[in-house]
């Protein structure tokens, strides 16, 4: 497609490299502004350039473009390209992936410890996107590659990934009326008197802003906790979200005084128990999950077993 370029010294400012401005083509009338993009960038994929409008680095008429806006032909578009390291975001990479269940809707792995779910920040490659846009290469024209739902980097277990906007859309709907059963299992420190639930709101802490906490006039938390084993200074609990707020199974069993065993960012540093103790992340393993498939409407469920790291320690605290 010609596209009308604009003088190459017109570029806009941001942290990243910037294009020359271009102009929408009258062909294009009528089209939302993601899929106008599309044409006129066909280097980039359509989800790339959502993302983008999203973080408000396309301008259309040196105003903010709506990605629901429609185009007539003829509207100046500016865009300003995420820094150079962010270039690696959206690339598939040979990254073995633990397939739990798979077929054309859906794909449900078992994430190891260690693993980044989503480019960030310091994360730019080696992340599960990277990994399944090799997998399955259609995951480029969805957004988030579809991922629905995240687990830390240093938490292992179940994750649900969409195959088609369609199981995106209705894993999402599902998500948000909290008919997805996540259940975890953590080992925590010290021992709770007894089974309970934590309703405790849950927001960015106000002074340590790379952190969680319970705080007045945050988002609305709630985990279900059961204990499962008790050990000397520790207990095995079974953890089923209500809710999927950041970190929550972390900031509230730490807020009733029963921190995560390794837990690095809310836990603490000495339990009198050099096991515990050397254990070099958070105890956290998300062991069980349950939806409806979004195709068949069949209930479908999932487990699988603790990581090696975490069923050696349980094995050593079994062995007193």
């Amino acid at each position: 497609m010609n596209v009308p370029q604009s003088n190459p010294a017109d570029y806009s400012s941001g942290q990243g490299a910037a294009i020359p401005a271009s102009v929408i083509p009258p062909e294009c009338a009528g089209l939302r502004i993601d899929a106008a993009l599309a044409k006129v960038f066909p280097e980039h994929s359509r989800s790339r350039l959502q993302g983008w409008l999203k973080e408000g680095r396309i301008r259309i008429d040196d105003g903010p473009a709506d990605p629901k806006r429609k185009v007539f032909g003829g509207e100046r578009i500016a865009m300003d390209l995420p820094p150079p390291e962010m270039a690696t975001a959206e690339m598939a990479e040979d990254i073995a992936l633990a397939v739990v269940f798979e077929d054309a809707h859906l794909l449900v792995i078992d994430k190891p410890a260690g693993l980044v779910v989503h480019p960030g920040s310091g994360n730019w490659s080696g992340t599960l996107m990277n990994a399944l846009l090799h997998h399955a290469p259609q995951l480029a024209e969805i957004p988030r590659a579809g991922i629905v739902h995240r687990l830390d980097k240093d938490t292992s277990g179940l994750l649900v990934v969409a195959k088609t906007l369609a199981a995106q859309t209705d894993l999402v709907r599902q998500l948000q009326a909290r008919t997805v059963r996540r259940h975890y299992l953590a080992l925590v420190l010290g021992v709770p008197g007894r089974d309970g639930t934590v309703d405790a709101p849950i927001g960015r802490h106000p002074v340590q802003r790379t952190k969680m906490a319970v705080v007045p006039g945050g988002r609305e938390a709630r985990t279900h906790f059961q204990v499962q084993e008790r050990f000397a200074r520790a207990a095995l609990v079974e953890c089923r979200l209500e809710t999927g707020r950041t970190h929550q199974i972390r900031v509230h069993m730490a807020s009733i005084g029963h921190p995560l065993v390794g837990d690095p960012a809310y836990g603490r540093n000495r339990s009198g128990d050099a096991r515990l103790d050397a254990f070099p992340r958070q105890a956290l393993h998300a062991w069980k999950l349950a939806l409806i498939h979004p195709a068949t409407k069949a209930e479908m469920a999932w487990e699988v077993p603790l990581p090696t790291d975490f069923a050696g320690l349980l094995a050593a605290l079994c062995s007193d």
